[in-house]
């Protein structure tokens, strides 16, 4: 079987493969080149030239690997193409199997109007909102006057929070209106949104379901996965603090519902959102693995991987929905490479110590290793940490230990963060978070609760570089390519040339400095306007998410040097804010 994706999601995915005695083929990226996952496959392939970027989304590119190695199915974890209706449909042409749903309910959910239109159908509770395409902002706002404010403007074709747009009142409503837009045609080649009334402090409530081709359905309970920022998750769990045994009950049979309306069959997530007065609205279908999806592995001990590839291999599943037992609770926190303190801005280097936490009840699902490079090319995370314990209370202290015992050097990382969080009366109380995540309360605690790692996790600090030599393999010469650790003068080059062009356009107060690597996207002001503290001047992409660069104060705009579509390095300066004279 081949795994279309990479990190930790295709390692966890060639483990169950190695249990069920399944060989494993990887892809890799030219940037993943000296990356774990391509080492822990039986075989790998190289799925270049190109941006590195965009390598894992070419399908014929996967499809050609799998031809070479004589896989006979794909599996595509998630992102990348594991949503994709077109690349699953050009994977069962091919002749090989497909692991995951039927490519027309990949369809029907990867399309958020059309879904919910298909669960309003079949009496399935959705957000207050529009169900057809809002194509332009005039529509927003009259939307607005119909439900009310606040609204979220959703990419149709999104997901992972990805083009989805707060819009607090009418003047908002542009900027929010073509910044989905942008989001959903970038990620998903599909620039249509949609807009539904903003719930004021939900709980994110989402429900893991099973489908077989038998026509069984059935739900393993609940995830809590409340804790976000940027409508990104950090922490989840199960059982949801929020959720009794009455109301589990109620939201796993809309889950199936909706399951059985859609054609499903393969392991799926339904999300949706939980009000304080218990009500329950349906969001989205991933029609997918979730990267949550271990915590429901341990409160069940159900192998959902294992599952998906029975499953598609003709299967009915293995269990009822009366085997279903949750024992215990489980929590995960997604240790990623950001900066808490500059507003989880992605932090994107070289991983220079690193050690993982072990003992009762510690899982860690991670691809990478000391001296692993975390690249602004893919999402920043590291490593995902998950506990077990016999209730809630035991979950989060054995989290604690476990947070404590993980050591990661070079870039900034969640460790610190994760350790408020879970130290905090709010989490401990089992509240949403809400207004506490970001706040500068946290953030400092987080600096504080973050630790330097020890010198027995270090490892060598050395990239890797190619060399070119001739070798002689049973008598015949070969040209090959040998990857080396290069010289430690290398790196402090690198760094030299860094600070020179972060120099560019002048620095000291004036400057408006790019806090992160990435590409530019869009500017917003040009030379000679007057804007005020705040203000946006311009829009940078780094890995994955859109970030507004905003003036640190009021003035006139000068020296803009660069455009969109220039790429920008952390430290770089963006244009100058001069202030006015008094």
């Amino acid at each position: 079987m081949l795994v279309a994706n990479r990190g930790e999601i295709a390692v966890r995915i060639f483990r169950t493969l190695r249990e069920l005695g399944v060989g494993s083929v990887a892809v890799y990226s030219e940037t993943d080149r000296d990356a774990v996952h391509p080492r822990v496959a039986d075989e790998a392939y190289l799925i270049g030239p190109g941006p590195a970027a965009e390598s894992y989304l070419v399908g014929e590119r996967i499809l050609d690997a799998a031809r070479q190695a004589g896989a006979e199915a794909i599996h595509p974890g998630y992102g990348f193409l594991a949503e994709n209706a077109a690349f699953a449909r050009g994977v069962e042409d091919a002749g090989l199997i497909w692991i995951g749903p039927p490519s027309s309910a990949i369809e029907l959910m990867g399309s958020k109007t059309e879904a919910r239109t298909a669960m309003q159908a079949a009496g399935v509770p959705i957000i207050p909102g529009a169900t057809d395409p809002v194509e332009t902002v005039a529509e927003v706002l009259r939307l607005g006057e119909e439900v009310g404010y606040p609204l979220i403007v959703k990419a149709a074709a999104g997901g992972g929070g990805k083009g989805m747009k707060l819009v607090a009142s009418p003047d908002e409503a542009e900027r929010a209106f073509e910044s989905a837009q942008r989001e959903g045609e970038k990620y998903f080649a599909d620039g249509r949104v949609y807009v539904e009334r903003y719930l004021e402090d939900p709980r994110h409530v989402e429900v893991q379901v099973l489908a077989d081709a038998h026509g069984n359905v059935i739900h393993l309970g609940e995830r809590d996965c409340t804790i976000q920022r940027r409508h990104q998750k950090l922490i989840e769990e199960t059982p949801s603090p929020a959720v009794d045994a009455e109301l589990r009950e109620r939201i796993g049979q809309i889950a199936v519902d909706a399951a059985r309306a859609a054609g499903y069959r393969s392991a799926g997530t339904i999300e949706g959102l939980l009000t304080a007065d218990g009500s329950y609205y349906f969001m989205e279908m991933n029609t997918r693995i979730q990267v949550e999806h271990t915590v429901t592995e341990e409160v069940t001990g159900i192998d959902l991987v294992r599952e998906q590839v029975l499953i598609a291999a003709g299967e009915p599943l293995s269990i009822r929905q009366e085997d279903v037992v949750l024992r215990g609770h489980s929590i995960e926190c997604r240790i990623n490479a950001e900066d808490v303190s500059s507003g989880f801005l992605p932090a994107p280097g070289r991983i220079t110590a690193y050690r993982e936490p072990s003992g009762p009840g510690v899982r860690v699902d991670s691809g990478v290793v000391a001296g692993s490079e975390i690249s602004g090319l893919y999402d920043p995370m590291i490593a995902k940490l998950i506990v077990h314990g016999v209730d809630r209370e035991h979950a989060r202290m054995r989290m604690l230990r476990a947070l404590d015992e993980f050591e990661i050097g070079g870039p900034p990382t969640l460790l610190g963060f994760h350790r408020a969080l879970l130290s905090h009366a709010e989490f401990i109380e089992g509240g949403t978070g809400h207004g506490l995540v970001e706040s500068e309360e946290l953030a400092a605690l987080a600096e504080e609760l973050t630790r330097e790692p020890s010198a027995e996790a270090a490892a060598s600090n050395g990239r890797l570089r190619p060399r070119a030599t001739a070798v002689e393999v049973g008598g015949r010469r070969y040209d090959v390519t040998v990857l080396e650790p290069e010289p430690p003068w290398v790196e402090l080059a690198r760094r030299r040339r860094v600070r020179e062009t972060s120099g560019r356009g002048g620095a000291g107060g004036d400057s408006v400095i790019s806090p992160m690597q990435g590409t530019v996207l869009k500017i917003d002001v040009a030379a000679g306007d007057a804007v005020e503290a705040g203000a946006v001047i311009c829009v940078v992409e780094a890995m994955k998410m859109e970030n507004e660069i905003a003036a640190h104060r009021a003035g006139t705009v000068t020296d803009i040097s660069v455009a969109a579509g220039d790429a920008v390095a952390s430290g770089q300066v963006i244009c100058r804010v001069v202030a006015d004279e008094a």
